[in-house]
């Protein structure tokens, strides 16, 4: 509670009067901070048609986001409660849950789209591919943000460009062969 009034620039005892304990504190913050890659997740969507391209817009979505909200881009890969049976959690809780379903949704909308324009394998399993897809950009993006001199003096890449570079191998493992082929593309590309 003192780094948090701290960081807010209150007294602990003034935040007292308006939260309970930490425990409300953070199941708001993580609430907030679920709200905020809703919003560029949907934001990323809408910004454009082509399957790839919507990847793509995801991608630059969380880089913004994790750079315009690095508290929050940690706080969405923490553990968030989903036993709501047992009674003692709090509604923010809940919420929280409810709007990062929204975000699986969505991110199981572009999949089936993307596999329905055969610009994506046809053989996803939908719900472990979006585990997998968290997983792996995030993973992306936290490394690149933490080893970022070590990537550029053992690799030889910025921090955008092997961002780049990962985000490329994530999609090439999703994305059909035949809609490379289309396009004249190849996979290794």
């Amino acid at each position: 509670m003192d780094d948090i009034a701290k960081a807010a620039g209150y007294s602990k005892a003034t935040l007292y009067v308006y939260f309970e304990n930490k425990e409300e504190i953070v199941s708001i913050l993580a609430l907030e901070s679920m709200k905020k890659l809703y919003d560029s997740i949907e934001s990323a969507l809408a910004q454009q048609e082509s399957t790839k391209a919507r990847y793509e817009s995801i991608c630059r979505g969380l880089v913004h986001y994790q750079e315009e909200f690095p508290f929050y881009f940690k706080m969405v890969l923490d553990k968030i409660n989903v036993d709501f049976e047992k009674g003692d959690c709090l509604p923010e809780e809940k919420e929280t849950w409810r709007v990062g379903e929204e975000i699986n949704e969505m991110i199981r909308d572009f999949l089936i789209s993307g596999m329905e324009k055969g610009d994506l394998r046809r053989d996803l399993e939908i719900l472990p591919t979006i585990f997998n897809f968290w997983g792996m950009l995030s993973g992306i993006i936290r490394l690149a943000d933490k080893k970022e001199e070590y990537i550029k003096n053992t690799v030889g890449l910025s921090r955008p460009q092997f961002m780049e570079y990962g985000f490329h191998m994530l999609y090439c493992s999703i994305a059909d062969d035949r809609s490379n082929q289309k396009t004249g593309r190849n996979v290794d590309e």
